[in-house]
């Protein structure tokens, strides 16, 4: 009786956090250790790329490059769980049901173990299969490379699942410092390890996907054991779950927006890859042309990652405070929390563009000290290309999970859509047949532009009703 009285307790003191605190203060104490374990879960891939293009060669990065899409297929699964189970743990602890939101939390723990199991026995069973779909053109020495690091990927796919979908729930809890100390931890374990694997003991591409494993582990061990213990407002306890379809259809209606955001992107991903690889023999004037575009799209795309995981962040650092608020139709601090929201991830979009067009060359250096003459040419000028319209997709990534707050998860799936899958494939079809490997490149940036046309369209309308509502309660 104890326990629970002092849990209740912590619930009652994060309650008053993000409903009385200034939203300005709550942001910024939310976002920057979500914006920490995104930039840090970006470090995983690049960390990796870095190492492996020092270490093993240009052929290898186009092989990580080719893996990418099922990676992206896994990483759908526990943002599908992790984040529909978040926003609704916040509603409930808004909506003092706090009952149903611990209930919510031990679904969630089951949903991301299993999904992961099952991920991981259909990707061992049907490998050939799915490198035979992922772009690579026949007799590409990326293929192998790519074989070798997805068969030891897979079979971490729980670990993968269960870290970055807990810390959602982590963090919808009040505990965002837990989920970043969770990522930095899976991190270090990284760094340590990968250079470790692949300079000291030889082992190749299977090194740097051993050493990825263990740490996504390492990040799982120490969020379960904050999970389970006294110190969360909602204790794990996933053998008194009491099962409902009703709270799995809440979890994964909640979810759903950023699982197929994911998806498509899994879907984009190989097609650029399709893409990039034709027109890369083509156009590079180089025999191995395929896996120097492969290889060099995934230095851009790795360092674009990582301008974009901070805006993630601030994303889910504003969802606890706008989910909370929502639920306990405090309108005014909701709207409050998405202008700031949307001010701070577009000063991060600025910074990240200026960054990345004064010094492409030196970027592209950094996973490449010795890369081919192709390569370094060609990664640069893609970069700035690529990277056109980093400014403005913070203000489409928050206001597209504003609909997902205020009850509307169809729209904000639709606008997620636009900008990554709806609008962007038609572009890289065209776009490749009118101008080649440049066109495919320039898709993504257009797609974003009229993607963020339409979005504020239906924000403005959004906003005008929160107003309103505000206006009735007050």
């Amino acid at each position: 009786m104890t326990e629970t009285r002092d849990n209740a307790q912590r619930a009652d003191n994060a309650a008053t956090r993000l409903g009385v605190e200034p939203v300005g203060k709550l942001l910024l104490q939310f976002s920057l250790p979500a914006m920490t374990g995104m930039i840090v879960n970006a470090l995983y891939n690049i960390v990796d790329r870095i190492f492996v293009g020092r270490a093993v060669g240009e052929a290898a990065l186009g092989g990580l490059a080719l893996v990418m899409p099922v990676m992206t297929i896994v990483m759908a699964f526990s943002v599908l769980f992790g984040i529909g189970s978040a926003n609704l743990i916040s509603m409930r602890l808004g909506q003092e049901r706090r009952e149903d939101a611990e209930n919510a939390l031990n679904h969630c723990f089951w949903l991301l173990i299993l999904s992961g199991a099952l991920l991981t026995v259909l990707g061992v069973l049907f490998i050939e299969p799915i490198l035979s779909v992922l772009g690579a053109q026949d007799g590409s020495e990326s293929i192998d490379y790519a074989r070798r690091f997805l068969r030891i990927i897979l079979f971490g796919s729980v670990f993968f699942l269960m870290g970055l979908g807990f810390s959602h729930c982590t963090r919808a809890q009040g505990f965002p410092t837990v989920s970043m100390l969770s990522f930095v931890l899976g991190a270090v374990v990284n760094v340590v390890l990968v250079p470790i694997f692949l300079f000291v003991f030889g082992w190749n591409v299977e090194g740097a996907a051993l050493g990825t494993v263990i740490a996504q582990a390492a990040t799982v061990a120490f969020i379960l054991a904050f999970g389970f213990s006294r110190k969360a407002v909602l204790r794990l306890r996933p053998f008194s779950i009491k099962p409902s379809l009703k709270a799995v259809g809440q979890i994964i209606s909640f979810g759903s927006a950023q699982f197929l955001l994911q998806f498509a992107m899994s879907f984009v991903m190989l097609i650029y890859n399709i893409f990039m690889s034709m027109y890369g023999v083509n156009e590079l004037g180089s025999a191995n042309g395929g896996y120097v575009a492969l290889s060099g799209m995934n230095i851009v795309n790795s360092i674009n990652m990582l301008i974009i995981m901070p805006i993630f962040g601030i994303n889910q650092g504003a969802q606890p405070l706008l989910g909370f608020n929502y639920g306990a139709k405090k309108f005014g601090r909701v709207l409050g929390t998405y202008v700031r929201a949307v001010i701070a991830a577009s000063v991060i979009g600025c910074i990240g563009f200026a960054l990345l067009h004064i010094f492409p060359e030196q970027i592209v250096r950094l996973f490449a000290p010795n890369g081919s003459r192709e390569l370094l040419a060609f990664t640069p000028a893609a970069m700035r290309i690529a990277t056109l319209t980093l400014p403005i997709v913070g203000f489409q990534v928050v206001s597209a999970n504003m609909f997902v707050v205020t009850g509307r998860p169809k729209t904000s799936v639709i606008l997620s859509m636009m900008r990554q899958f709806i609008l962007l494939v038609p572009c890289i079809f065209i776009f490749g047949k009118l101008w080649g490997l440049n066109g495919v490149i320039a898709a993504a940036p257009a797609a974003d532009a009229t993607a963020v046309i339409l979005t504020t369209i239906m924000i403005v309308i959004e906003l005008r009703k929160l107003r309103a509502q505000e206006r009735s309660v007050n």
